[in-house]
């Protein structure tokens, strides 16, 4: 039996179809242009359209309509529009029942809940529905309040500029800032959390600082923190006048930064033959650059002692200050072992040491993998041809994100149906497989952008960036509203995810990845959950 019933699915309308569980009516209904699975639903959906529906009607001649009150389907009324001189559709709505607030970066929007309105709103970049204050936010870019108040003109009621922001802290107290404000927070992971209302100025100077990033939990912009950068902030303050207030953590809850920073007076750089012995040995970039930082924290805590009279118990002593006090995660404390004793064991030679210190623990996470109709929803919002191939080729060969930079156009064998990566971590060649979806892709691709070394390039030729490749993924997530934090080592998981459900062997997959161990790879065996549904819950047996 085959059902089709109005529902409402993430704010939005949609033709909910159930039929018993079937390969082949799946691929029917996946004809339908819009058609999605929602695993919170268990069943397919399709868009709320006459179009869409007539399809289903021609595909499933038989589905019975399940009727909603006294709505149908098939004949409920559609919302009148008409056509206003720019060309948009406007609802015939009467009333006064649209209220805008404008607060700095965002655009707040209360109204009734409409169809067309809805359809109007999600048109608009990055748009949301709030749920917990029952209101749309709308970013306040460029156009957007334009935009609105030719869509619903006479039915805005109230237009509100508000010239502060709200923010709370961990505990749930709210603090307001006003327009001439700015509140800098020293966070415990080190930089400074940066608060004001939004103005064009203050948003050019902090992207005048090196490593500044938008932080969407705390929703505030954050530097890193040097005493330097406070007093160029102060003195922009007074220039423009703004009052700056400075906060800074409670002493127990403060994460110590490093003791020193590269251009103070009496920073101990790296010793000269500990990265020539890197580089001679022919470790990465990025592992020199690790270890380096590493070495450096360790030698300017001891900045006035001889490095070979540093002895095992000092070694210990600094171990504990950093998990004590500067709180850094196990992850690093085993990349300061390992630059500490590459220095002692390997630049000096013969006076090697030997250290009696217990290594962290390594937190035993699982990797975050993403559905087929999750990266289906992710591929399909990324509407620039070269981001698409970009995310396609990360998911559908399983690349590290080093090795998507390096490839390289000779790379990609179409007659094998197969890709090379050099070199890639460990200094290994290998193979893996070559999507013939992704080679259609490549060559569109190739036609448009017309590379010439590296297969993915920057607009100014070279190398894509490492940096701009994330934030693509960031921003197709977003776009597909998928909530997970997803980057391209997101994609290489999934990819070997995916094999592993479709009945891979997992020694191939160990090889497709790369990984020098068969213990790396099983830890898909665990992310799998694929047969849960075949497994009977203990509980469900019990005659309650």
């Amino acid at each position: 039996m085959m059902k089709a019933s109005s529902v409402i699915h993430k704010n939005e309308k949609r033709i909910k179809v159930e039929f018993p569980n079937s390969k082949e009516f799946s691929q029917l209904i996946k004809k339908i242009s819009g058609a999605l699975w929602s695993s919170t639903m268990r069943s397919w959906h399709i868009p709320y359209t006459k179009e869409a529906f007539g399809e289903l009607k021609i595909i499933f001649p038989a589905i019975e309509i399940i009727k909603s009150g006294s709505s149908d389907i098939s004949n409920e009324t559609q919302i009148q529009a008409k056509e206003n001189n720019a060309g948009r559709t406007v609802p015939l709505v009467k009333g006064k029942n649209v209220s805008i607030v404008i607060s700095g970066r965002k655009i707040i929007l209360k109204l009734p809940k409409n169809e067309l309105d809805i359809r109007f709103i999600t048109s608009l970049r990055y748009s949301r529905w709030d749920k917990s204050n029952f209101c749309w936010i709308v970013p306040n870019y460029p156009g957007n309040i334009e935009l609105i108040k030719e869509f619903f003109g006479e039915r805005i009621s109230t237009i509100e500029i508000s010239e502060t922001i709200t923010i709370e802290n961990k505990t749930g107290e709210s603090r307001k800032i006003n327009k001439n404000e700015m509140l800098i927070v020293e966070a415990a992971n080190g930089r400074l959390q940066i608060y004001f209302a939004y103005d064009k100025l203050v948003s050019k100077k902090i992207k005048d600082f090196p490593y500044h990033k938008w932080n969407k939990n705390e929703k505030c912009w954050t530097i890193p923190y040097a005493e330097h950068y406070l007093a160029e902030l102060q003195k922009f303050a007074d220039d423009n006048k703004i009052k700056l207030i400075v906060e800074k953590p409670a002493v127990e809850n403060r994460q110590i930064k490093r003791l020193s920073q590269r251009g103070d007076a009496g920073y101990r750089n790296c010793p000269e033959e500990y990265i020539l012995k890197i580089r001679e040995i022919q470790y990465s970039e990025k592992t020199l650059k690790t270890y380096q930082n590493a070495f450096e924290e360790f030698i300017n805590y001891y900045r006035e002692i001889d490095l070979k009279l540093i002895d095992e118990k000092m070694i210990l002593e600094f171990m504990r200050y950093l998990v004590i006090e500067r709180k850094v995660s196990e992850s690093y404390q085993n990349q300061v072992i390992n630059a500490i004793k590459f220095y002692y064991e390997r630049v000096l030679k013969g006076e090697r040491k030997t250290y009696l210190i217990d290594r962290p623990k390594k937190e035993k996470t699982l990797p975050t993998v993403l559905n087929e109709e999750e990266i289906k929803l992710l591929l399909n919002k990324t509407e620039n041809l070269k981001h698409k191939a970009i995310l396609m080729m990360a998911y559908s060969a399983g690349l590290r994100l080093g090795e998507l930079i390096n490839m390289k156009i000779k790379d990609i064998d179409s007659k094998r149906m197969q890709i090379r990566v050099e070199q890639a971590k460990g200094k290994k060649d290998r193979y893996t497989i070559l999507s013939n979806k992704m080679l259609a892709i490549l060559r569109e691709y190739f036609v448009r952008y017309k590379p010439n070394e590296w297969l993915f390039e920057g607009e100014k030729g070279g190398q894509y960036s490492a940096r701009s490749i994330q934030k693509v993924a960031k921003l197709s997530a977003t776009k597909a509203g998928i909530k997970q934090n997803v980057g391209v080592h997101t994609l290489r998981h999934t990819f070997a995810t995916h094999l592993l459900e479709n009945g891979t062997d997992l020694r191939y997959i160990q090889s497709l990845l790369g990984h020098e161990s068969s213990k790396t790879t099983e830890i898909y065996t665990h992310i799998t959950t694929k047969g849960f549904d075949q497994i009977k819950n203990p509980l469900d047996q019990l005659d309650l």
